[in-house]
């Protein structure tokens, strides 16, 4: 399906967010979709930055250069239609632990893209969100979360809550056992912190991840 773009916002350089026409798209939050440019062969996943009530769909998207699509997208403009796929994957919520659990959210880089969308979907969400950056400027759209539910690792400045690597930060918390876990992000943050979060007593079962490569 074609969906016309309504909005850019450029966070940085090399980082932006893509709003584009709903277009009666329903998805879950956590999923994700397959954008590309019309008549280009190449499409690209991204996990959905908006809420599940949103009246427009946004993805949160960091160029790369060697990138194919991610550099095509960077040149687009308002009013230019996108080719969306999807929606896919089964990074979600289940609604009875949305009601009843207590939620920790890691995440790297982009990777706080499907964190964003169930924190805009549930507003009673009971979570506590740790974002693993190099740098402060990319605590992309921090604002959206409560100083008190927010950490940022910048593991190259000094100037985020925390300095140094989001898996280090983890092991000074102590989740209840019950905790669900949620990662996202680069593979060696999620081996790490898996391994970190089971020495916490937490229970594969309740950890769930999706890569971003």
């Amino acid at each position: 399906m074609l969906h016309k773009i309504i909005n850019i916002r450029n966070l940085s350089d090399s980082a932006y967010i893509i709003r584009m026409e709903k277009n009666n798209f329903d998805f879950l939050a956590g999923q994700y979709l397959s954008l590309g440019i019309p008549d280009d062969a190449n499409m690209r996943e991204y996990s959905i930055y908006s809420g599940d009530a949103d009246p427009y769909l946004e993805v949160l998207i960091k160029e790369v250069q060697e990138g194919d699509v991610s550099v095509l997208l960077k040149k687009t403009r308002v009013g230019q239609a996108l080719n969306v796929e999807g929606p896919y994957g089964f990074f979600t919520l289940r609604d009875k632990d949305i009601q009843n659990r207590e939620f920790l959210f890691l995440a790297t880089g982009t990777g706080i893209s499907p964190f964003h969308s169930f924190i805009k979907s549930n507003s009673q969400l009971n979570y506590r969100l740790i974002h693993g950056i190099r740098y402060v400027e990319e605590a992309y759209e921090k604002e959206a979360y409560s100083d008190l539910r927010y950490t940022s690792a910048t593991s190259k400045d000094s100037q985020g809550d925390f300095h140094g690597r989001l898996t280090n930060y983890l092991k000074t918390l102590n989740p209840n056992s019950d905790t669900l876990c949620y990662l996202c992000g680069n593979v060696d943050m999620i081996h790490d912190a898996y391994d970190v979060l089971q020495e916490k007593g937490i229970p594969v079962d309740q950890i769930h991840s999706e890569v971003y490569f």
